[in-house]
């Protein structure tokens, strides 16, 4: 009887645990099923139930739901618990083990794989891609991401819509987004932008340099021109070079997030405007009613392909989707090796996409949905301008 090891690790997506159902699925009848709990800590402290019967109907109830249901988190896989894993497998004759999740995920799989054959254990690792951050290499985007990039648009777009409104109280509005190294989701705040009046006015990415001086005059002649300015920042963009703003270090992993409340202090201090910055959260990454109809619909599929590829014995890839360059969005899956996708690290934001955002939303309207609202334009009238005009001279210290 085939018996199979399943887990999803790192950040969860509103749509993770529609792969694990999707993969579920896709398996032959009679397999033995065994749910790593909270990710490869369990898969290190033999923590994996069978989940059999009314725990599939269980399971299966989790499509729509965000989180992951088997439990997700994150653990330091050092070669000594990477042994012991894979003990773990052999002891209970496992010989197929799955994981649905991003770079670190992939990479970890990637370890068994090689450990496990240093051992003389035939295990079969296939991965299954999840990430809201966009940068897991080998493939034209991973599950989880097109959510939280719709989610990200709404959201700056209804925040800038609401700074209108109060302009002539409050002149600047900084929203960070996730992300770490890649811009993914920063740059997704434009998406819903109809004209150059309106937020976001400024977008900051890790992938470009950004030094302090330039910054504050960018808002600076925004502001003068709007009247206000909606700024949007990935929570790795860092000023001058200087290290990425860090609000804790957990289990080795550096918690990243205050990059928008530094802006705010150099704002208030050198300008002497009323400013304010916001946070997305964690919404970005569980936020139900955002989901994109096409995002759970490639969590599913990826999960059910990798389902196919236990049965071909397919070993040491991950699924990866395709996008075939013809009018309109198609797509298709294809296996890519682990090696590779380990191998090519973080996948950062083309330069064309940076210089070019256009062509960075053509690129991505295909994968958010169209049930989205769109608001009428902003109304530029003369009352504006003579507010824009009366705005006092925003003071910059020397």
């Amino acid at each position: 009887m085939l018996k199979i090891a399943v887990g999803q690790a790192g950040g969860p997506t509103s749509v993770i645990n529609a792969s694990l159902v999707g993969f579920v699925d896709g398996l032959p009848d009679q397999t033995q099923i065994y749910g790593i709990m909270n990710g490869y800590q369990g898969l290190v402290e033999n923590d994996l139930e069978l989940i059999e019967g009314s725990g599939l109907d269980w399971l299966r109830s989790h499509k729509n739901v965000p989180g992951a249901c088997l439990g997700s988190g994150r653990y330091p896989f050092t070669p000594d618990s990477i042994t012991k894993a894979v003990l773990n497998l052999k002891e209970r004759d496992i010989h197929t083990l799955v994981f649905i999740g991003g770079n670190g995920t992939m990479a970890a799989l990637q370890k068994m794989s090689e450990a496990a054959a240093s051992m003389n254990y035939e295990l079969q690792t296939i991965g299954i891609p999840k990430t809201v951050d966009n940068d897991l290499s080998g493939t034209d985007h991973a599950p989880g991401y097109a959510s939280a990039a719709r989610y990200v648009s709404l959201s700056v777009r209804d925040i800038s819509k609401d700074l209108e409104a109060m302009r002539n109280f409050e002149q600047v509005r900084i929203i960070e987004t996730m992300g770490r190294n890649a811009g993914w989701l920063a740059l997704a705040a434009g998406l819903l932008k109809q004209s150059e009046f309106e937020g976001p006015h400024m977008i900051c990415v890790p992938e470009v340099p950004l030094s302090k001086e330039r910054f504050l005059a960018q808002v600076q002649d925004i502001v003068k021109e709007n009247g206000m300015a909606t700024i949007v920042v990935s929570e790795g963009v860092t000023f001058d070079g200087d290290s990425q703003v860090q609000r804790e270090v957990v289990k080795g992993r550096a918690v990243l997030g205050g990059i928008s409340t530094e802006m705010e202090r150099l704002i208030r201090m050198n300008m002497g405007m009323t400013v304010r910055s916001e946070n997305l959260g964690m919404n970005q990454r569980c936020a139900v009613w955002a989901i994109s109809d096409q995002d759970r619909t490639e969590a599913y599929e990826v999960g059910n392909e990798a389902a196919l590829y236990v049965k071909k014995g397919m070993s040491n890839v991950m699924v990866s989707i395709q996008r075939n360059q013809v009018i309109g969005y198609n797509y298709k899956l294809k296996s890519v090796a682990l090696e590779h996708v380990a191998n090519d690290g973080e996948r950062l934001l083309p330069q064309e996409y940076i210089s070019r955002p256009a062509e960075f939303y053509s690129w991505l309207e295909q994968l958010i949905g169209d049930r989205i609202m769109r608001y009428p334009p902003m109304w530029r009238r003369r009352a504006f301008d003579d507010l824009i005009q009366h705005q006092p001279e925003f003071r910059r210290s020397q």
